[in-house]
Parts: C-alpha cells; structure tokens; sequence
C-alpha cells in the first residue's frame, strides 16, 4: 500500500526527537568507531600480504595515520564532554 505524503510526512515528523547527543559528537563517536574498528584488522591485514612488502607498507602506513586519527577523535572528544556540550 502506498502511502500518502501526509502519511509519509507524519511517520517521519518526530524523527530526531530522541537524539542524545548533538550531531557534532555524534559523528565524532562515529567515526572513533570504525576508526578502532579498522585498526585491530590491520595486523591480519600485514599477515596477509607476508609475500608483499610494499602492500604490507601500505597497511602500516594507514595503521599509524589511523592511530594518530583515533587520538585526536580522543582529544576531541574529551574537549567535548569536559565542555558539557556533550
């Protein structure tokens, strides 16, 4: 059944109302997520490419950007919360 665009605007309306965060610190927490995600597969990663020095290489190097990125996410983070805007 298709709904109407009063329908679709009323299922939607109150959509947000919930949010515990502001969308700032919302994205922060997001992307420290896939951040730490990221970086405990990058030593399977190097594992993998045993034969491969320069791909291995290539996962170091984004290991290293990626923990220098999760820091400043940290830092950021910290400013946030010791602010009260989080």
């Amino acid at each position: 059944m298709k709904m109407s665009r009063v329908e679709h605007e009323e299922e939607f309306a109150h959509l947000g109302e919930s949010r515990g965060c502001e969308d700032h610190d919302h994205d922060l927490v997001h992307e420290l997520s896939k951040k730490l995600d990221a970086l405990w597969r990058y030593d399977q990663y190097i594992s993998n490419a045993a034969e491969k020095p320069d791909i291995q290489e290539l996962w170091r190097d984004l290991r290293r950007q990626d923990r220098d990125n999760i820091k400043r996410l940290k830092e950021l983070l910290t400013q946030e919360v010791r602010s009260g805007c989080f």
